[in-house]
C-alpha cells in the first residue's frame, strides 16, 4: 500500500477550483487501485493534508498523470500558496481498534513497551 500526501497552504479557490477538484476526485475514486483517502488541517487552518492511500505505485502513477489532474496542476498557483507531495510505503498501521482506519490492515501491531 503506497500513501500519496498532499500538503498545502490554502489560497482562494473559485468555481474552477471546485470544478476541477469534484472531477479529480471521481477520477481517484474509480481507479481500480484506489483505497480511500483521510485529512487533516491545523489548527488556523493555515495548512491542510490530504492522504491518498493506493495498492500500487502504477495505479497512483497513473492518477498522477490522469488530463484532469494534470489541467489541475497547471493552475495550482491560483488556488495554493505553496503545496509539497510526499509518496510513501504504508508498512505498518496500528492502534487501539477504536479507530477504523484505511490502513487498519497492514502489517502488524507493534510489540508493547515494556
Amino acid at each position: 500500500m503506497y500513501c500519496a500526501s498532499f500538503i498545502w497552504e490554502p489560497g482562494t479557490y473559485d468555481a474552477e477550483f471546485h470544478r476541477l477538484n469534484g472531477l479529480i476526485a471521481a477520477v481517484a475514486q474509480s481507479s481500480s487501485g484506489f483505497l480511500g483517502s483521510d485529512s487533516w488541517q491545523s489548527p488556523d487552518g493555515t495548512r491542510r493534508c490530504a492522504n491518498y492511500y493506493w495498492s500500487d505505485l502504477e495505479t497512483l502513477k497513473a492518477f498522477s498523470i490522469h488530463p484532469t489532474h494534470h489541467e489541475a496542476k497547471q493552475q495550482y498557483a491560483r488556488w495554493y500558496r505553496g503545496y509539497q507531495i510526499v509518496i510513501s510505503e504504508v508498512i505498518r498501521s496500528y492502534g487501539d481498534g477504536n479507530l477504523p482506519h484505511i490502513t487498519g490492515a497492514v502489517g502488524r501491531e507493534m510489540p508493547e513497551s515494556k
